[in-house]
């Protein structure tokens, strides 16, 4: 089962990132931009996407990603933490990384970037 600590720790793997808060919430971010927020409230983490991709992964795995009213009108998803894998999570995380990294970061960890 993926934890908070869990999380953090797979984010804090990524290059450049540092601990941080969302909203109040526990986050990893990278500079000012947010990578991963854990949501106390749900007790799961929110990883940010378009919607179509939302959608889709609800549609997909509905026993694993949902979202809230709160959470309904903004680009992310919630994954139970009880179901998520972590070869999931630990790919969102890379793809969060990607799009908030800057191109020298980039360019020095062309591992992240397949």
């Amino acid at each position: 089962m993926l934890t908070q600590d869990r999380l953090r720790a797979m984010a804090l793997e990524l290059p450049g990132t540092e601990p941080g808060t969302s909203y109040g919430y526990p986050a990893v971010k990278l500079g000012k931009k947010v990578i991963v927020v854990w949501s106390p409230k749900w007790n799961a983490p929110v990883f940010g996407m378009d919607f179509e991709t939302r959608d889709f992964f609800m549609e997909a795995d509905p026993e694993t990603f949902f979202t809230t009213d709160h959470h309904r009108n903004w680009p992310c998803v919630l994954a139970r933490p009880e179901t998520v894998s972590e070869d999931w999570v630990r790919l969102r995380l890379i793809e969060a990384w990607r799009k908030a990294a800057p191109k020298t970061l980039q360019k020095a960890h062309p591992e992240l970037l397949i």
